[in-house]
């Protein structure tokens, strides 16, 4: 398989399945895991990290435990398609930390964008803010998540073997 010019083989693939859901393994415990001794092991999460495969490393966070919050999911349509307009857009949600995923989209509507406010209160006034901003939004739908059923990363293997 290759990976934005990098041939990936499945210990490559298996590191990375590896990675996705346990970030903070240790070195030794990741080369055991895909039968590598440590220095193979170490040399191919390089590569993967020098080829952009591997982007960043991080936590998840429970935020339920940190502070109140309350996840949004937004459909935004945009007034005019021109290309200034979508990239206006983007260039202001990209400033708004609240907004935390950003997709275009097809098939009716421009935008899905995920917030993650305070409360109502506050979301409503970061929908006022874009509102009245330059960002060209003629309508928007909101969504509020009442319970987080599955979050995870998405799935590696299905991906890169879809079935037939």
């Amino acid at each position: 398989m290759k990976g934005r010019g990098l041939r990936l083989d499945d210990r490559d693939l298996k590191i990375l399945a590896i990675l996705q859901r346990e970030g903070r393994i240790t070195k030794a415990e990741l080369a055991k895991r895909v039968n590598l001794s440590a220095t193979p092991c170490w040399a191919r999460l390089q590569r993967l990290e020098e080829a952009g495969i591997i982007k960043s490393y991080g936590a998840r966070i429970a935020f339920k435990h940190l502070t109140p919050h309350t996840y949004v999911f937004v459909t935004i349509e945009l007034e005019s398609h021109r290309s200034e307009d979508f990239q206006r857009f983007e260039e202001i949600v990209a400033s708004i930390p609240e907004i935390f995923e950003c997709f275009a989209v097809g098939g009716g509507i421009d935008y899905i964008v995920k917030i993650m406010a305070q409360d109502v209160d506050n979301y409503q006034a970061l929908v006022d803010g874009l509102l009245s901003s330059d960002a060209g939004v003629k309508r928007y739908w909101t969504y509020f998540v009442t319970k987080p059923v599955k979050e995870e990363p998405p799935p590696l293997f299905p991906a890169l073997h879809p079935t037939e």
